[in-house]
């Protein structure tokens, strides 16, 4: 199993037009072999952001990868970045190959 996030330190003032842009998307990653589970996640406040990430579950790392790779990831990345900056700066990957899991 492998788990990737993104973070996000999203600027206070954006943050609504950030949180309705991921719930308002296209939702495509259920179409991909491979995946088992999203989660949004909001985290700390600082002086100057939020943080916030995203955190999908896959069976493999190869998995992840062939999303990367997939017509549906460009298709539900083709307008990230646009309009105006709603975070401190591009998301910061973390992958991770999951060594012991208990419970579901």
């Amino acid at each position: 199993m492998y788990i990737a996030m993104n973070r996000f330190q999203v600027l206070p003032e954006s943050e609504e037009a950030f949180r309705q842009r991921w719930l308002d998307r296209e939702v495509l990653l259920t179409t991909v072999p491979g995946f088992r589970s999203f989660a949004l996640l909001r985290g700390p406040e600082r002086d100057d952001h939020i943080l916030w990430a995203s955190h999908t579950v896959w069976d493999s790392h190869e998995a992840f990868i062939a999303w990367t790779k997939s017509e549906q990831f460009r298709k539900a990345h083709a307008g990230a970045g646009g309009n105006k900056p709603l975070t401190l700066g591009p998301p910061v990957f973390e992958g991770f190959e999951v060594v012991q899991q208990i419970g579901s």
